[in-house]
């Protein structure tokens, strides 16, 4: 039987740093020089490597995310894996799966130690990401489980994982979900099968978008005693500061301080503002408290219910949907599908 036909995509991050001469790691490596780094891939799979950029994903645009979704859709391949660094790795991801809707596995994989070091993780994560998109199962249910990412032998939903530390292996993690599957010796250990329904609702609405402008969107942490001065100066400036929506990353089940909800209800009439749960994800309360900065007013006020995205992915899709030219009846519907 022949071997599954893999195509590596390499954007830079982490996994792909080598040291200066001052001893500081600089993105350097390219595709070619990951795949060298794990000989074994070529037992496993025909891979084809390309260098899409050479960057860390803190200076990703969702520009070029648009961009290297429409090279996937463009390539002959049985299956994709893009390497990237891991600060937005939980963001492209998202992205990627808002765009693409494949019946081959798609996965996102990177590093948290960098290859200088004695112990890297980037080529064990390169040949389980390799592992995972040779699998019968996962090739059987690719376009059930949607982009994935795989990092330290687990398999997570790109919807659903989140980088929940800065710094340790185990980085990444889908709280509200779980792993879809694992890998154990030579195995792929199948766990569960994510639930999409609000995906390809909003991909139904979105399509495709990538011809669309970029639209800014604002992402405003709500913390104690917060006065919203910023959200003032984006009332008061004429352009709003540049921006087309706002996120709030609120408190609990989705609140604000209550000094600060007149200009919250005023900022929802400007623009399309997303109330997202600060604390990571999870469905948020609709009609349990009240009070002017309650999410029974909030609501009612006519800001936009987030679900159970966590602001940094509600700000993904919201950008998403006004890049396609949604209404903001439209984007309350997608974003209403998430809980």
């Amino acid at each position: 039987m022949s071997k599954p036909r893999l195509h590596i995509l390499a954007l830079g991050g982490t996994i792909a740093t080598r040291p200066d001469a001052s001893g500081a790691m600089q993105m350097g490596l390219g595709a070619d020089d990951l795949v060298a780094a794990v000989p074994l891939l070529g037992r496993l799979a025909e891979v084809e490597a390309e260098t899409v950029s050479r960057v860390g994903s803190h200076s990703l645009s969702f520009d070029q995310i648009h961009a290297l979704a429409a090279k996937i859709r463009s390539l002959k391949a049985d299956g994709i894996l893009v390497t990237q660094g891991t600060d937005t790795l939980e963001e492209t991801g998202f992205l990627l799966d808002l765009m693409l809707d494949l019946d081959i596995p798609v996965i996102v994989t990177a590093a948290m130690r960098n290859p200088a070091l004695t112990s890297p993780d980037g080529p064990g994560n390169l040949l389980a990401a390799v592992r995972v998109a040779c699998d019968p199962w996962v090739r059987a249910h690719a376009k059930a489980l949607g982009v994935m990412a795989v990092m330290l032998d687990e398999v997570y939903a790109a919807a659903d994982v989140l980088k929940v530390h800065p710094t340790r292996l185990d980085a990444f993690a889908s709280p509200q979900t779980g792993p879809l599957a694992a890998l154990v010796e030579d195995r792929i250990v199948p766990m569960s099968l994510p639930v999409r329904d609000a995906i390809e609702a909003a991909r139904t609405r979105i399509g495709k978008a990538s011809g669309g402008a970029a639209q800014p969107v604002a992402l405003l942490w709500m913390g104690l005693d917060e006065p919203g001065r910023l959200i003032e100066a984006m009332l008061a400036a004429s352009d709003r500061l540049g921006y087309r929506g706002a996120v709030l990353a609120a408190m609990g089940g989705g609140h604000i301080p209550e000094r600060m909800a007149d200009s919250a209800v005023r900022l929802a009439a400007a623009m399309p503002t997303v109330v997202s749960p600060r604390a990571g994800g999870g469905p948020m309360l609709r009609q349990t408290y009240a009070g002017p900065s309650s999410e029974i007013a909030l609501r009612k006020a006519g800001l936009i219910w987030g679900g159970r995205l966590n602001p940094l992915k509600a700000r993904v899709l919201l950008e998403t949907c006004l890049r396609a030219g949604l209404a903001r009846d439209t984007i309350a519907e997608v974003f209403d599908a998430f809980g």
